[in-house]
């Protein structure tokens, strides 16, 4: 009876051991998507520099409300990333693929946007827009980022090849929970600060259609 107790132990032991690593990879896997998907996003972008634009032209609600847009598809671009990265790392033709149709469409969206700059009379729609607009406008901009999956697609391949990726349910769910959170974050501070940027950085806000249409 004593042996078995013993027994008993180091296995409560061993289980609670595998719960503490297992607790420990859902949060790393988090902080991964959190990580990539918030520093992915600093840099000018055709979806950061469009929520500048929002709060500058009208607030920093209509911003919040384009920024959730925005992660919401970021969330299922990411859920399918997880879901394509295996298929995708042994068919390079198919990301291939994918980084034409997305120059095609941000070649259109940078026309729409160049075409906007050169309009001196274009007015600045009142903040009173229906707040369904922003969220709209980010889903839809978010859902034409065709770079995003590849995005995370190599950015899966990289974890896993270091053997930091897990497929299981939970670590992958906390790993798109994650970027959705990261992508809201940074889109959130662009819009929360516009306007210290827009005075830093007077020259580059000076016309924020010409830059979009340039990235």
């Amino acid at each position: 009876m004593f042996f078995v107790l013993i027994k008993l132990k180091a296995i409560l032991g061993k289980l609670k051991t595998l719960t503490v690593l297992y607790f420990m990879s859902i949060l790393l896997h988090f902080l991964f998507g959190f990580f990539f998907s918030f520093t992915g996003s600093i840099t000018p972008s055709m979806l950061n520099m469009t929520a500048l634009k929002i709060s500058l032209e009208k607030n920093k609600k209509e911003a919040n409300y384009y920024s959730l847009g925005v992660s919401l598809i970021v969330s299922i671009q990411a859920s399918i990333a997880v879901v394509l990265t295996k298929y995708i790392s042994e068919n390079p033709k198919f990301l291939e693929s994918l980084e034409k149709i997305g120059i095609v469409i941000f070649f259109l969206l940078s026309m729409y946007f160049f075409k906007q700059s050169k309009n001196k009379n274009q007015q600045v729609k009142a903040s009173k827009d229906r707040k369904g607009n922003s969220f709209l406008s980010g889903v839809l901009l978010s859902m034409l980022n065709m770079f995003a999956i590849p995005f995370f697609c190599g950015t899966i391949a990289a974890l896993e090849m270091f053997n930091l990726m897990s497929f299981d349910i939970y670590p992958v769910t906390f790993f798109i929970i994650g970027s959705t959170i990261g992508t809201f974050s940074i889109l959130f501070l662009f819009g929360k600060y516009a306007q210290s940027i827009q005075k830093r950085t007077s020259k580059i806000t000076k016309d924020i259609s010409l830059i979009l249409s340039l990235i």
